[in-house]
C-alpha cells in the first residue's frame, strides 16, 4: 500500500534568523514531515463511497524516512511512499493550545 504525501518544509531560516539555501536543512534531517493528501482506496461500493485501505488517515501529518518513496516529476514536494516507511503520525499542537 502507498500514500501520496506533500512534504511540508519549515521556514528556510535558522533559529538565529539566518536564511538557509534550499535543501540545506533537509540535508541534515533523518526524516521528513508531510501531509497525506491521498490514500490507497478499495473499489467503489454501490453508493460511490470508497474505504481507506492504507491504514494511514487521509489529511494526517506524518514523519517518514527522507530517502523513502518516489518523487512525483511535476511537483518536487510530492512523494509516493509505502505505508511501511511512515514512521509516525503527528498531531499538530499550536503554542496557544499548549496551556
Amino acid at each position: 500500500m502507498r500514500v501520496l504525501v506533500q512534504v511540508l518544509r519549515d521556514e528556510e531560516r535558522t533559529d538565529a534568523g539566518l536564511y538557509l539555501p534550499a535543501g540545506a536543512k533537509e540535508a541534515n534531517d533523518d526524516a521528513l514531515y508531510g501531509k497525506v493528501i491521498e490514500v490507497a482506496r478499495d473499489k467503489p461500493m454501490t453508493n460511490d463511497a470508497t474505504e481507506n485501505v492504507s491504514g494511514v488517515p487521509h489529511n494526517s501529518y506524518v514523519l517518514f524516512r527522507k530517502e523513502a518513496g518516489v518523487r512525483v516529476p511535476w511537483d518536487d514536494r510530492l512523494r509516493l511512499i509505502d505505508v511501511k516507511d511512515v514512521l509516525a503520525t503527528v498531531e499538530e499542537v499550536h503554542a496557544s493550545d499548549a496551556h
